[in-house]
């Protein structure tokens, strides 16, 4: 037996005896992304609001969301570095005190601009946060229940919009917007506790070099792009500079990085992680997974508010639809990899997804809840079913010192994703409702608007609600409501076609072989992974130390530091 096989075994035998405990803990903190995020989508409305909120546009709107997964998704790499060289507990107390900070400054914002940097620190705090939460759980729980534990980690997504939407409708209902936010604070107090109680110490045997300019072209390159892609949809001219400068500069700088993570002694994004074929096509399923996700709840929380009528408390209850089947979905997804494999496993769900986007075609303003909540369940059961076994066939490939890099890659693409979902539905109910309130002739009570006011109703569908509130103008809220109802048609299209995308790239990416290990270390199985953690090809070979990511280059791991690896 090698010193590296002795040395792999006494790690093995040294996992915390305490895991549940510690995913507990971890679950709760993870859980705040998603509690935070779904708040937003019920506040959207009441923030647009001139009286009751901060009177913000469109394109503000967007930026409150956009700020936040911009610079979340970007400080990720950085978030997982330093997760690997400080340990994932420390990142996570830092996360949180950060994300807690915040929190509490946008709850007393006076205008959107405020608002949107406080949700941007609050994207740096949980860039340190979410990959800490997969590195914990990769690093702590024993394998033989490291699935189960990711499908528990994976349905924190769940719990989180079930709960944010009832909990912000009731604060909104009671209070005033800034409570949504302020809310976070206890949370965050009570994690940090936990953090602290029952999370152990698991730094790995190196640390890892901070890559700066890597990270700098990488948020610039990111927020480029979605910059873009919000003006397009705020009326400019696709050939004009505020959109087609800031996504050629967005493009450019984002090839440099990846030109730059390449040759770094540091990179922030270890490109090897993509020679494995599961890795890099559950990255791409992700990515258009949440980007279809995060678009879709970005029009249907407007629907619900909007020409549905709802308050803010109960779009939030219909919404737990949507949270029951992710969590029931995350639950179901390891049977059904063992039974079906991963791959189609994955593939079903994408696909249930689609149907429900394409289902709102057929959506007005007499819609019954019932059908609503039918859809939103089956589309969060989709969601559940392709998170687990993505995340599984990902990260088994991953040797353990990089375990912060390999999670930081699988946030990346989620929140990438929902930014530039959002941005996509966004720009598309954006342009499209400006487009049919253009051609549309106003109401005759509603000619009489001064410029300024006639012009606000026909940017947007909430201005022109409360305009015609006020005015009792109700044909003026009518005719916003048609102008919606097909600008949502047009992004639901979009979304269904993205979804479809996703679901050939599953099938066709995700044919991976079935390696378990077993008792001698060896391997064994065939036939497509089946989302049991036990891992597809690219698994670490315990018989090969210099070779620690499988098949392929060795991932800086075996026989000694590799590139950015500083020994202690």
């Amino acid at each position: 037996m090698t010193t590296a096989n002795r040395a792999e075994e006494a790690e093995e035998k040294d996992v915390p005896s305490r895991s549940w405990p510690v995913l507990l803990v971890v679950v709760c903190a993870q859980m705040l992304i998603w509690l935070d995020t779904s708040v937003l989508n019920v506040a959207v409305t009441t923030l647009a609001d001139p009286v009751d909120g901060l009177g913000a546009t469109p394109a503000e709107l967007e930026w409150v969301a956009s700020a936040y997964t911009l610079v979340f998704a970007g400080t990720l790499f950085a978030g997982g570095a330093l997760a690997d060289r400080f340990g994932p507990r420390n990142t996570l107390v830092a996360g949180l005190a950060l994300f807690g900070a915040a929190s509490g400054a946008g709850a007393f914002a006076t205008g959107p601009a405020w608002l949107i940097v406080a949700r941007a620190v609050m994207g740096v705090g949980s860039a340190l946060l979410m990959p800490a939460t997969l590195s914990v759980i990769v690093q702590s729980t024993p394998e033989e229940k490291r699935t189960r534990a990711i499908a528990i980690w994976s349905s924190s997504s769940g719990l989180g919009v079930a709960v944010g939407p009832v909990v912000g409708g009731a604060l909104l209902s009671h209070f005033w917007w800034g409570s949504v936010f302020l809310v976070n604070v206890p949370i965050v107090a009570l994690c940090l506790a936990g953090v602290v109680a029952v999370v152990p110490e698991l730094k790995g045997p190196r640390r890892r070099v901070l890559d700066l300019p890597g990270l700098a072209l990488s948020v610039l390159g990111l927020g480029g792009v979605v910059f873009g892609i919000i003006e397009l949809g705020n009326g400019q001219t696709w050939y004009g500079p505020y959109v087609l400068l800031p996504l050629l500069l967005g493009c450019a700088l984002l090839a440099l990085f990846v030109a730059g993570q390449r040759r770094s002694p540091a990179p922030s994004l270890d490109l090897r992680l993509f020679r494995q074929p599961g890795f890099t096509a559950g990255s791409v399923v992700l990515l258009i997974a949440f980007m279809a996700l995060a678009g879709h709840l970005f029009y249907a929380a407007f629907y619900l508010q909007g020409p549905r009528g709802l308050s803010p408390a109960d779009a939030g209850t219909v919404m737990i639809a949507a949270a029951i089947g992710i969590v029931l979905g995350s639950q179901a997804s390891p049977a059904l990899s063992r039974l079906l494999s991963a791959r189609w496993t994955v593939a079903a769900g994408v696909l249930a997804t689609a149907a429900t986007y394409v289902g709102y075609l057929w959506f007005d303003g007499r819609t019954p809840i019932l059908t609503v909540a039918a859809l939103l369940w089956v589309q969060g059961f989709g969601m559940g079913l392709v998170g687990t076994p993505v995340t599984a066939v990902m990260m088994s490939g991953v040797p353990p010192h990089l375990a912060g890099a390999g999670s930081a890659v699988n946030s990346v693409t989620r929140q990438v994703g929902g930014t530039l979902g959002v941005a996509m539905t966004g720009s598309i109910l954006s342009g499209v409702y400006r487009e049919r309130m253009t051609d549309a002739e106003l109401p005759g009570g509603a000619r009489g608007l001064t410029p300024d006011a006639e012009e606000q109703a026909r940017t947007s569908a909430e201005a022109a609600r409360s305009l015609a509130g006020s005015l009792r103008l109700p044909e003026l809220a009518a005719t916003a409501d048609r102008a919606f109802l097909d600008a949502m048609y047009a992004a639901t299209f979009w979304t269904a076609v993205l979804a479809l995308v996703g679901f050939a790239v599953g099938v066709v990416g995700l044919r991976t072989r079935n390696v378990s290990t077993g008792s001698d270390g060896g391997r064994k199985g065939s036939g497509d992974d089946d989302g049991t953690g036990n891992g597809p090809v690219g698994l670490r070979d315990r018989g090969e130390p210099g070779d620690r990511a499988g098949h392929g280059t060795p991932l800086r791991g075996g026989g000694g530091p590799g590139h950015g690896d500083v020994p202690r």
